[in-house]
This record gives structure tokens, C-alpha cells and sequence, in this order.
């Protein structure tokens, strides 16, 4: 059953068929010709089973409430604000790209809309400081990597329900690894982009600094309600998200009025499908996980696995060349619910925890973003910058071999990873 099962799955992605269709495909074939006596019944109960779940209600409402603070005028007061902050850095512009994208990623939750946002705005003003196009939207892009890294993010809600782990503890542990990336990006911004940008600090009026931190106020303290929230035992994570919501909507809406209540039907419509396609991938994942599970598969993974390769540093560089090779075809949710039922028992074994596995997994598939084929973070860069794919991949090789090196640095040293979810007592 297991040949079937991932025989038909690696033919229907090949061609391109999409992954929640490939995932249904592969159960309906391994039920008709690897068992014969599993009624298909069994694929509908397993979807709804697996929605009819309080803590998913979360994923909708993050996906709602990233696109109200996208549309509400958010992105742009937050690099009026950033700008006047590091008026005086080096190669100012690609580090308030790389800093802009981590705090639009701690609203949005989104690779593709924290570039398209923060992108939208610093790719042209980087390439009329004289960046060339495709090193400004390999900057954009590359920083669009902390989007799902940096809480709270839709992938980390997805993999804690899956691993059946805290989603406060997960989105407490994305913060030193987002924060630890940012600053390699911002290095590697300065030594690769100082001789482009000429060092100019621009002169501000008296209290500008104080009036473009009370106008960036609301958009700063949004992750702090999300986690304030959760981990000060007011609210569960899911109404956490509901909050967020809310508080999305009146921003946009009523103190900065930049989102005209005509534009919110397209909003819902747009969250909706976005929802839609990842709870299609969730719901078809777990007949597809059942099967897997069935059949044994992942435990014969981990046997083989462990006798193969008994040295547990070479196991670990495994794990992680294939989560970037499926980077290169897939995206992050995809990857969550296909691998985490075959690497959880793999982790456990090795004595790796679950949240420190979930945040591999999750930086994995972040890089795959800007790693072609699938590459979404340079589709979205490319179309803002005009700049070709093959050029912009050129560009973001430093950045992408930065982010592999620190990514394997947290593979091997965990402690990185769970020091501050341990210290806060998750």
C-alpha cells in the first residue's frame, strides 16, 4: 500500500497536479488496489474529522486579519517610521526592507504578502537610490523569508495541530530565530549594498521620530496583543486570532481610514479563498496521514533510518537537504502535513523536540520560498521589479547560502531554538 501511496503521489506532482488533489488521488488508489477491504468512505470522515477541530478556526482568522492590515495602510507608516528610526545606518535601504519585512511578517503571517507589501514600497525607492532592480527585489524577497518565521504565522498554527504541540509555545519560539535571521540579512545587506548606496543622513524635524511612532503605534502593538494575550492566559490562541481580527478592522477602518468599508466584501472573498486552499490541503492530508500511518511507513522510515545512518548529525543533514529540495516544489503548508507525520517519530527518536522541529521545518520551507522553481517570493519581487527570475536568483545567493548556514547552526544547536520558549516555561 505504501508504493501505491507514494508511487501515485510523486506521478501526480510531477505533473503538476496540485498537492491536495495529488494527496486524494493517492488514498483513493492505495484504498482500490493496495487494500480493497477500507470502504472510501473512510477519506470523507477523515476530512471532516480533521476540520472539526476548534483550534483551525485560528487560520482563517490570522488570514483575514493580515489582509485587513495589508490593505489599511499599515506597510506604508511602518516604513515611514522605520526610515526615520535608521536615518543613519549603512546601506539604509535593504535594512529597512529586511526590518520593515519583520514587522509586516508579525502581521500578516505571509512570505508572499510581507514581500508584496514592504516590496511594493522599498523596491522602487531602492532602485531610484541606485540598487539594480534585480538586487532590489532579491532583497525584498529574501526578506520576505521572516514572513512565516516571525509570530504569529498560519504555518506554525498548521504544524502545532498536526505535532499536537502549544501553538503559544511554537509562536514564542519563532521570535529568536526570526530575529537572528533579520540581523544576518541586514549583514549581509551592508557588506554586499554600501558601495551602491551612498551613506546620506536625512535631516528631520524636531519630534518627526515621536509623530511617526505614534502613527506606526497600532501596527506595532498588534503582535503584542496576539501574544500578550495567549501567554497572559486571557485568551486562547484562536481567539487570539478572532482579536486580532477585530483589531485589524478598526485600524484599518477607523483610526487610519485608508480601507473604505466598499473594499471589505472583496477582503472577506479574497481571506476565503485563501482559507479555502489551505484547509483543502489540511482536510485531504489526513486520510493521506491515516494510510501513512497504517501502513507503518514512518516507523520503517526511522528503523531504516537509524541503521543506515547511526550518526545523528548525518541524519539531521538529511532531514534538512530534503526539506529544501521540497522547498524548490512545494509550499510550506504542503510540506507541514506531508512530512511532519514521517519526521516527528524521526525527531523523538534522536531526542529532538517538537517545537524545535516545527521551526526547522518552517525555516526549511521559507527558504524554499526564494529556492526556483516554486521560488513564490521571487514570482512576487519579479513582478513588482520587472527583473527577470534567472537574474533576481543570482542576486539572493547570499542571502540564501546566509540563511542555510544559520538554519543548519539551529539544526545542530537546538538550545537556540528552545531558550526562550524554556525560559517562559513552555
Amino acid at each position: 500500500m505504501g508504493f501505491i501511496l507514494f508511487g501515485v503521489l510523486l506521478v501526480m506532482l510531477f505533473f503538476g497536479v496540485p498537492i491536495a488533489v495529488s494527496m486524494g488521488l493517492a488514498v483513493l488508489a492505495a484504498l482500490n488496489f493496495g487494500d480493497g477491504r477500507t470502504p472510501e468512505l473512510l477519506i470523507v470522515q477523515r476530512m471532516f474529522t480533521s476540520l472539526d477541530n476548534f483550534p483551525f478556526m485560528a487560520i482563517p482568522f490570522f488570514i483575514l486579519a493580515g489582509d485587513l492590515m495589508q490593505c489599511g495602510g499599515i506597510s506604508a507608516r511602518l516604513i515611514h517610521f522605520i526610515k526615520i528610526l535608521l536615518r543613519k545606518v549603512p546601506a539604509r535601504l535593504s535594512v529597512i526592507s529586511t526590518v520593515g519585512s519583520g514587522f509586516f511578517g508579525a502581521i500578516s503571517g505571509s512570505n508572499p504578502a510581507t514581500v508584496a507589501a514592504i516590496g511594493g514600497i522599498m523596491i522602487p525607492e531602492m532602485k531610484k537610490s541606485g540598487y539594480p532592480s534585480a538586487k532590489a527585489a532579491a532583497i525584498a524577497a529574501a526578506s520576505g523569508t521572516l514572513g512565516v518565521i516571525i509570530p504569529p504565522s498560519i504555518s506554525m498554527v498548521t504544524y502545532s495541530l498536526i505535532a499536537s504541540v502549544s501553538i503559544g509555545t511554537m509562536f514564542v519560539g519563532g521570535i529568536v530565530p526570526g530575529i537572528v535571521l533579520g540581523l544576518a540579512m541586514i549583514t549581509v545587506s551592508m557588506i554586499t549594498c554600501m558601495k551602491i548606496e551612498k551613506k546620506a543622513v536625512e535631516k528631520i524635524a524636531p519630534g518627526e521620530l515621536g509623530r511617526a511612532f505614534i502613527d506606526a503605534i497600532a501596527a506595532l502593538f498588534m503582535p503584542v496583543i496576539i501574544l500578550g494575550g495567549i501567554y497572559g492566559q486571557i485568551c486562547t490562541p484562536t481567539e487570539a486570532a478572532a482579536v486580532a481580527c477585530m483589531y485589524a478592522f478598526i485600524i484599518s477602518c477607523l483610526v487610519y481610514r485608508e480601507l473604505p468599508f466598499s473594499q471589505l466584501p472583496a477582503i472577506f472573498i479574497k481571506s476565503a479563498t485563501s482559507t479555502a486552499i489551505v484547509l483543502l490541503v489540511v482536510a485531504l492530508s489526513a486520510p493521506f496521514s491515516w494510510l501513512m500511518t497504517s501502513a507503518g511507513i514512518p516507523g520503517k522510515i526511522t528503523t531504516t533510518l537509524v541503521s543506515v545512518f547511526e550518526n545523528k548529525y548525518a541524519i539531521l543533514l538529511m532531514m534538512n537537504a530534503a526539506l529544501l529540495f521540497l522547498g524548490c516544489f512545494l509550499e510550506t503548508q504542503s510540506i507541514i502535513l506531508l512530512m511532519t507525520p514521517i519526521l516527528l517519530p524521526l525527531a523523538r527518536q534522536f531526542g529532538i523536540d517538537p517545537i524545535a522541529l516545527g521551526l526547522i521545518m518552517i525555516i526549511n520551507t521559507s527558504i524554499g520560498m526564494i529556492t526556483p522553481p516554486m521560488a513564490v517570493n521571487l514570482y512576487v519581487a519579479s513582478s513588482i521589479s520587472g527583473s527577470s527570475i534567472e537574474s533576481i536568483s543570482r542576486q539572493v545567493v547570499p542571502y540564501f547560502v546566509t540563511l542555510v548556514l544559520i538554519m543548519l547552526t539551529f539544526t545542530y544547536f537546538p538550545q537556540i531554538l528552545m531558550w526562550l520558549p524554556k525560559l517562559t516555561g513552555g
